[in-house]
């Protein structure tokens, strides 16, 4: 069996799973948000009654971080929603439910990468080229499986970005990477509870196979108004744009202002469009504040940033991301061209429906904000 079958054959209590099979699952956690939370909700209250009762009030995730800085009321009601809900049902932390759930068995596609990582890519550059290889529908309700001496030599903030952040954007149901050491060493006084990692058999049974070699990849983007509309960074130098929007849950972890800050420093430049700056968590936001980035001297992300002529890194949330109500910090309320580090770009999804977008790595958003123009970040690291 593959990673994705052996996950759900156990929470299933099955010996084996076959691709479309469809089996009843012990979940282990229920999340939502601010965005999704509201209806779910209201369907629990229709399905269950008004006085329905949550079977594990510890075991819920429920997170508003999507609308938390508008004074839209609208979507203010939706954080209220989530409030009340939590009153209501006395539960203890955002983490965790103990649920069946009826899941299908999807197939996997591996994909093997393989070489070393040259200096001037980063994950955002990988999983960008594969949705451009394969499309935004080709993974649709598929597990991607992601192996190969490439993906072991990356942090697991770099996995994050590969596997938990972008697959939906090929219609992925899951992404998995297999456990190693890497895995094990971030886990240590993280895991409040015992696992038990699981691999792919070496007989498993996979829908298709891709094959890249990394060592020959260069910087790639996005372009509007799709995350499949691959071109080489280099390829669009003449694109003249009107903004960099540096964060969200794909890009804007710790390692990714690490990076964009090593770009500023390589330049010695200032900024010539407005650069946003926005962390993925409190404890990023914390990071960007306090870690020294090497070769810099003892120098923070903030310094830099502040030097380079940046926006000041804004409270931690998914901020222009999703767009949201006007008032949101770095929304485009006008048609313009941003460089974003986010993982979507269709029409409307940061503010305007004439906006335009081109999804990028952290290195490839700094090195255009210091230029104004798409540009391929070997200008200022190589």
């Amino acid at each position: 069996m593959t990673m994705t079958e052996k996950i759900l054959a156990r929470a299933s209590e099955r010996a084996a799973l076959e691709p479309g099979e469809n089996v009843w699952v012990d979940v282990d956690v229920l999340m939502t948000h601010d965005v999704c939370g509201p209806g779910t909700i209201g369907i629990f209250k229709k399905e269950f009654g008004e006085d329905a009762k949550v079977w594990d009030r510890e075991k819920v995730v429920i997170i508003p971080d999507h609308y938390i800085f508008t004074s839209d009321e609208r979507a203010n009601r939706n954080v209220h929603i989530l409030r009340d809900f939590c009153v209501e049902q006395n539960i203890k932390y955002f983490y965790d439910i103990k649920d069946l759930s009826n899941f299908k068995v999807p197939p996997t596609i591996r994909f093997v990468l393989d070489g070393e990582m040259p200096p001037y890519l980063l994950a955002k550059d990988l999983i960008l080229q594969i949705i451009g290889e394969i499309s935004v529908s080709s993974a649709t309700y598929k597990s991607m499986e992601f192996v190969g001496s490439t993906v072991e030599s990356l942090t697991m903030e770099e996995r994050m970005t590969l596997c938990n952040n972008m697959v939906i954007e090929a219609g992925g149901k899951n992404g998995v990477v297999p456990a190693d050491e890497t895995t094990f060493k971030y886990l240590e006084g993280k895991a409040s509870v015992d696992y038990e990692p699981v691999c792919s058999d070496a007989q498993a049974r996979f829908f298709s196979d891709y094959r890249f070699d990394v060592s020959k990849l260069e910087p790639v983007v996005a372009k509007p108004h799709s995350p499949d509309n691959r071109a080489l960074a280099r390829e669009c130098k003449d694109v003249k744009i009107d903004r960099v929007y540096i964060g969200s849950c794909t890009g804007g972890k710790t390692e990714d202002f690490l990076a964009a800050a090593k770009v500023f420093l390589a330049s010695g430049k200032k900024v010539k469009v407005p650069t946003f700056l926005v962390p993925a968590t409190q404890k990023v936001w914390m990071d960007v504040y306090s870690l020294p980035v090497p070769g810099s001297g003892g120098k923070t992300c903030s310094q830099i940033f502040e030097e380079a002529g940046c926006d000041t890194p804004a409270s931690p949330s998914c901020g222009a991301c999703l767009g949201g109500p006007r008032d949101t910090y770095a929304r485009m309320n006008e048609p313009m061209v941003c460089v974003s580090t986010t993982n979507r770009n269709f029409p409307g999804r940061m503010g305007h429906k004439e906006g335009q977008i081109y999804l990028a790595s952290p290195y490839t958003a700094a090195a255009s904000a210091l230029t104004g123009y798409v540009t391929d970040p070997r200008d200022f690291l190589m």
